[in-house]
């Protein structure tokens, strides 16, 4: 908030050390969320092939093919609401290291 200010410098060490550790979740959530994106582009265009060739055992093949990009598309999102949960927490840990000597001075009312 305008105005805040903190007494303690144990703010600056409990932000660093949280942003390693989100750095590191997150940059190990992208890696896989990207691997899986590779996938569903390569599962896309081998459905769109075997739509296109209308043969029937390569009809057959693409109910598979669905099932799989559904279910990388599933975790996709598992993986969004891990990120987001581990923020979170990440966040509240921060704030709860941050109390100790914490102090505002808002500026008085207009």
């Amino acid at each position: 908030m305008e105005g805040e200010t903190l007494s303690s410098g144990g703010i600056g060490k409990g932000i660093r050390e949280m942003d390693g550790k989100m750095v590191q979740t997150f940059q190990k959530n992208f890696v896989q969320v990207e691997n899986i994106l590779d996938q569903n582009r390569l599962l896309i265009n081998e459905i769109n092939q075997n739509h296109e060739s209308k043969m029937p055992h390569n009809l057959t093949r693409n109910v598979g093919l669905i099932r799989e990009l559904n279910n990388n598309i599933r975790r996709v999102v598992d993986l969004y609401a891990d990120l987001s949960t581990s923020f979170t927490k990440s966040i509240d840990d921060g704030d709860s290291a941050v109390k100790p000597g914490h102090k505002r001075n808002r500026p008085p009312p207009n």
